[in-house]
């Protein structure tokens, strides 16, 4: 999967949808089922913070990225420090990239 389309994606989405940033507030996210895409850093430490995610995404069926960094995905997401996670719940002007990724998944 390529990262760049996953960060425009939340880059979109942060700008004119709505993106829930950090563990615990993409937690709430998936289980409340408003996650639409999540997305969560390869080197957060320790793993243990984010590695509830995927399992909870798989059995809520909700599309699940793991990206190498978290400072990436701040960035993306529009803040100045590293996030660890993020769930997009709102695409906004994303809907297009969202689903040019749920075909390549």
């Amino acid at each position: 999967m390529d990262e760049s389309k996953i960060f425009k994606l939340l880059e979109l989405a942060s700008q004119t949808g709505k993106v829930s940033k950090g563990t615990n507030e993409t937690t709430k996210a998936i289980e409340r089922n408003v996650a639409k895409v999540v997305v969560f850093a390869k080197d957060v430490n320790p793993p243990e913070i984010v590695m509830h995610l995927k399992p909870l995404c798989e059995e809520k069926d909700i599309p699940c990225f793991e990206v190498q960094s978290k400072k990436d995905i701040g960035k993306a997401v529009g803040i100045s420090v590293d996030c660890a996670a993020a769930a997009i719940t709102d695409f906004g002007e994303g809907a297009e990239i969202a689903k040019e990724i749920e075909k390549e998944k």
